[in-house]
């Protein structure tokens, strides 16, 4: 419990708050499961059928009968400083896992003084080359950046993109025992083109399809073994073939058993099923596609989004996440919960170069603030910074504790 209000504990259904459960120390792994054998349901042969959202209900109740006060969305705008830095500093003691398609960021820096004369297009003349981790592999790198212990896990093929992706990973302090190679896969290469702040083309390389089963259970079995002790695990489905239906209903029952926070960043062009998560972050027009509703333009007022407030309202029914969170552009964040008013974070933004991976900030930060001991609007607010100084930057880019706190004390 945090400032009277609930603690992520209720998400994680521990009854000790993350920065102690996922400690490193042996001391803090025993007092995690101790703690995690006390409160979770005892098992049977018949799979539970509470949702995270009905099980945080109850404990919601509890809490009431115990006269403790439950936190409400919109009941804050903003963090103190004393707030952000105590996130940070407890973020530094979690362990976070991340899963998912992993990509090479390839950025072509020139100029361009003239148009080709073999069709209507720039000529650009080049200047330098950058490599960058993308995908799954950047949300691992958001996680670092902000002090989190982080394991990543996914497939690579046996290529010099696959080395110098995990050789950049090393450098960053990103775990990487978590990598099978594949023969028959390439890896994912996205090569961007920029001439004076600005994307001209990009090119991709990469295998989509889905892995043989041999392959996933080795994925699967990989990760099962450092899920012990972990304060949260990420989803990185960019559609490419890493995330199976199978191993998703895997991943799903083995947080729910060890009570791990599991986030998600949903692809609709891949049709899963996403009930039993604990988080889900779409972009406005993922939210639309996901509940199957047209998108007929915005309002100027989220709140005031009739269309928006059905979706939200739609993919809370079918769907059933525990949170949902939907990034909004320059209109900032909804975080939406079932039976709350829905929360409108404004973006922070002040200048918007460049929104690649701008999606992986916010699940990483929003996860990351949750482990550190943040309650939802918390860690609304707190990713809503980390987004807004990623944006004012070229390239897949993170964000610095420093940045974060100096974005807080520019905007207060």
């Amino acid at each position: 419990m945090l400032n009277g209000q609930f603690s992520s504990s209720i998400l994680f259904n521990r009854t000790e708050p993350p920065a102690i459960a996922g400690g490193t120390t042996p001391e803090h792994r025993k007092v995690h499961e101790n703690t995690t054998k006390k409160i979770l349901p005892p098992k049977t042969h018949e799979p539970s059928r509470l949702s995270i959202h009905e099980t945080e209900l109850k404990r919601e109740r509890a809490c009431n009968r115990r006269g403790k006060r439950v936190f409400h969305f919109g009941l804050m705008k903003t963090l103190s400083l004393r707030r952000v830095r105590d996130l940070l500093s407890n973020a530094a003691q979690t362990r976070v896992l991340v899963i998912g398609d992993l990509m090479l960021d390839q950025f072509i820096w020139g100029t361009v003084r003239r148009i080709s004369p073999e069709a209507p297009v720039p000529v650009v003349e080049f200047q330098r080359e950058s490599f960058m981790p993308g995908g799954a592999a950047n949300v691992a790198r958001n996680l670092t950046m902000l002090g989190v212990a982080t394991e990543l896990f996914g497939v690579v093929g046996p290529d010099d993109a696959g080395k110098t992706l995990k050789s950049l990973l090393v450098e960053q302090q990103v775990g990487c025992d978590g990598f099978v190679e594949e023969t028959t896969r390439q890896t994912s290469i996205k090569t961007r083109v920029i001439a004076h702040q600005q994307q001209m083309v990009r090119v991709d390389r990469e295998t989509v399809g889905p892995l043989d089963d041999k392959l996933s259970e080795r994925l699967l079995n990989t990760i099962e073994k450092r899920l012990s002790g972990a304060d949260a695990l990420i989803i990185g489905d960019y559609g490419k073939g890493v995330i199976s239906q199978p191993l998703l209903d895997r991943l799903k029952t083995i947080c729910r058993d060890r009570a791990i926070f599991l986030s998600l960043d949903p692809k609709p062009v891949h049709h899963l099923n996403l009930q039993g998560l604990s988080l889900i972050t779409p972009n406005r027009k993922e939210a639309f596609e996901l509940a199957e509703i047209p998108e007929r333009g915005r309002a100027d007022d989220p709140l005031k989004d009739a269309d928006l407030l059905l979706v939200s309202q739609k993919l809370l029914a079918t769907i059933q996440p525990a949170l949902l969170l939907i990034t909004l552009g320059d209109q900032g964040m909804l975080l939406c919960r079932r039976n709350e008013k829905p929360f409108h974070i404004p973006t922070v933004a002040q200048e918007v170069f460049d929104v690649s991976g701008a999606g992986d900030t916010v699940i990483a930060s929003f996860t990351a603030a949750i482990a550190a001991g943040a309650s939802p609007g918390e860690a609304a607010i707190f990713s809503n910074h980390a987004a807004g100084v990623v944006v004012g930057k070229v390239g897949t880019a993170v964000v610095s504790p420093e940045e974060v706190l100096q974005s807080f004390k520019s905007n207060r």
